[in-house]
């Protein structure tokens, strides 16, 4: 559920307050639209599901020659705080009307991948537009060239987080670049590992295997992540690589690292790493 025009943490404390009196578990989306907004970013960030750049009304409330710095200062604190981040708004703009994109447009777009990104948003485009399904095509293209090509890896001031699932995932990704492993699986009941492990924008193909159809659908807008959904098991990285493997995604001599817990579908229990090579 996205929250527009939000101005302090507390908006999403209300928001989410409500949601749990009706009976939901849906994720939360700041839209970032308002000047009191961007004072309080770290609070909004720490509090909500996931963050977007509403870069049309931002643009206006604050000024437009503001909105490419305080992008890249949203996208960064989700880094951070493994927080998904959407840049929405105008991304394909002329493609409402016309066929092709203007040369800024593709830039805006590549941009917002370079510099680590989640996901892009297109609105009228696709909503209202003449041209939606190459509209689409256009993004997905765009966005699969600049992340096959990336002159550098996006880094940004990082913080001092203790947690185990924390240190598992930067554990997780040291050992498959040890190992180069063709990918990493995360065992996940709450999106929780997955999100933690795409925080660190990983090289390597990243899987979530999950029980939760809900959960798989909200791990979409994730960076890199290629979500399944398979029932609770002690052994559901192990029988998904056998059906990846099955599938020809994964060959004989691969390596995959797997994140995972004692107590499958209990969230909050990923404890284990293991190795594997395909046979």
């Amino acid at each position: 559920m996205a929250l527009s025009f939000v101005q302090h943490a507390d908006d999403i404390k209300s928001l989410r307050l409500m949601l749990k009196r009706l009976g939901s578990s849906a994720k939360i989306i700041a839209k970032i639209e308002t000047n009191a907004a961007v004072e309080n970013l770290e609070s909004i960030i720490q509090e909500t599901d996931a963050v977007m750049v509403a870069r049309g009304d931002l643009a206006i409330e604050a000024s437009p020659e503001s909105v490419p710095i305080i992008q890249r200062q949203i996208i960064g604190l989700g880094m951070r705080y493994a927080k998904p981040t959407i840049v929405a708004t105008q991304m394909l703009g002329s493609m409402a009307e016309e066929p092709e994109p203007t040369r800024a447009e593709v830039s805006d777009v590549a941009t917002a991948a370079l510099v680590g990104a989640d996901a892009t948003m297109l609105s009228d485009e696709t909503a209202a537009g003449k041209y939606p399904i190459e509209a689409v095509k256009t993004m997905k293209k765009v966005l699969r060239y600049a992340e096959q090509n990336a002159p550098l890896r996006v880094t940004f001031p990082k913080y001092e987080d203790k947690t185990r699932q924390s240190a598992i995932s930067t554990a997780l990704l040291s050992l498959a670049d040890s190992v180069n492993a063709k990918a990493v699986v995360a065992e996940t009941k709450s999106g929780a590992t997955a999100l933690n492990i795409a925080a660190r924008r990983p090289l390597k193909a990243l899987i979530a295997v999950t029980p939760d159809a809900r959960v798989s659908q909200q791990l979409a807008i994730v960076y890199g992540v290629k979500s399944y959904i398979r029932p609770d098991d002690p052994h559901a990285a192990s029988k998904l690589t056998n059906w990846l493997h099955k599938n020809k995604v994964l060959k004989v001599g691969d390596i995959v690292v797997s994140a995972s817990g004692k107590y499958p579908g209990v969230v909050g229990t990923t404890d284990t790493i293991k190795v594997r090579m395909i046979e």
